[in-house]
């Protein structure tokens, strides 16, 4: 992918935010190659353990061997496409389709099917679950759909030192897996997300707690964002609080035990780290105006109290920032169906978004065009 980019200066064009053309070029050019996060090894910590992820229209199960591997397949049954396993997660010691009873091992292979005589075309060793690629960065589970490019560890390799402390394997969830519905495109939630010239001007929260630290960086596969605590006390009760609880992480080195850290990477979704606890977020694209963030929060065991109320204030805080980001993005959704507005100009200091706006031109080259194409407009 080169780094020439003639547009660079420019953001993404208004038409692209809600053209179901455009969608389904990016869908097949931009997100199915992508790297998906499904869950953590210790989502299915025993042999039997399933995770499912749905997906631009395809179901993965994630799931646990009895040889302690964990692998994921295709959620389709091979004999009448039926879904296998329902639900976000789950215990199955087989793998048995509700429709005809085709039956599979955890490993994947076809174990048992009823009248097996009677299917003239059937070799059991030919029916196994379709595998879907998967990888496994820091005890985090990914999948991919299809197509190559680099591995999670690649693109992460920039801060592999940084994450290096936080003992991601270690990692338990604390919650559930939400799903939050959006009618936006996905494109401006991930946007938004690593857009720091907002921070100052809309969220009043991170500006108490950050001043004006909040930092903002763009390397080829992911972007940082970060802002170190400040000792001056916020006039926001949940937010002093926070600042006078947390307590003293003896993993962290010292420059991070009051820093809070934000990746994304590339091309929708994100990880939200916090000397207390780690939480993930994927805006899942739906149509090209309807998205899901999808998000669960993790962390290590520690049952201090000052912990507990920590996480507990973290939540409260964010929930502020998340509806703060939600009205915000709703409003920029709304204005790129104007025929008013082409592609603003960009300035120097938004790398995040120079970086996206030079990834997806160059796997989608309509992206270019300040107006839709014949065809491309709805």
């Amino acid at each position: 992918m080169t780094l020439s980019d003639p547009d660079a200066d420019w953001g993404l064009p208004g038409w692209i935010y809600g053209s179901e053309r455009f969608f389904r070029a990016e869908r097949d050019k931009v997100l199915r190659p992508s790297w998906q996060i499904v869950c953590h090894l210790n989502d299915v910590p025993r042999a039997g353990d399933f995770h499912t992820f749905d997906f631009l229209g395809e179901s993965l199960v994630v799931v646990r061997g009895k040889d302690g591997a964990v692998r994921a397949f295709a959620n389709v049954c091979r004999h009448r496409a039926a879904r296998l396993v329902d639900g976000p997660s789950g215990h199955c010691g087989r793998i048995v389709c509700p429709y005809h009873a085709w039956t599979y091992d955890l490993e994947g292979r076809l174990i048992g099917v009823p009248h097996r005589d009677t299917y003239p075309a059937l070799e059991m060793d030919r029916q196994r679950l379709p595998p879907v690629a998967l990888e496994i960065f820091h005890g985090f589970i990914f999948a991919r759909l299809e197509g190559d490019g680099p591995s999670v560890a690649e693109m992460m390799a920039p801060y592999a030192a940084e994450i290096a402390p936080y003992r991601f394997e270690e990692l338990q969830p604390i919650g559930r897996v939400t799903l939050r519905p959006r009618a936006v495109n996905w494109k401006n939630i991930s946007d938004n997300y690593s857009d720091g010239l907002h921070i100052p001007v809309a969220h009043p929260g991170l500006t108490r707690l950050f001043g004006r630290g909040y930092g903002v960086e763009a390397q080829p596969w992911v972007d940082k964002m970060w802002g170190q605590l400040i000792e001056e006390p916020s006039a926001n009760p949940s937010e002093r609080m926070y600042q006078q609880v947390l307590p003293d992480v003896p993993h962290l080195p010292d420059d991070r035990k009051r820093l809070w850290t934000y990746f994304k990477l590339w091309p929708n979704q994100a990880f939200d780290i916090y000397p207390d606890q780690v939480d993930f977020m994927q805006f899942i694209p739906v149509s090209a105006t309807q998205t899901l963030i999808r998000e669960i929060a993790y962390a290590l065991p520690d049952t201090r109290r000052e912990m507990t109320a920590a996480r507990y204030l973290n939540w409260r805080i964010n929930r502020q920032v998340n509806a703060e980001d939600t009205a915000l993005v709703a409003r920029v959704q709304q204005g790129m169906a104007s025929r008013s507005f082409t592609a603003g100009p960009l300035a120097e200091t938004e790398v995040s978004l120079r970086s996206f706006g030079r990834k997806l031109r160059a796997l989608v080259p309509e992206a270019r065009l300040t107006r839709a194409p014949e065809g491309w407009a709805d």
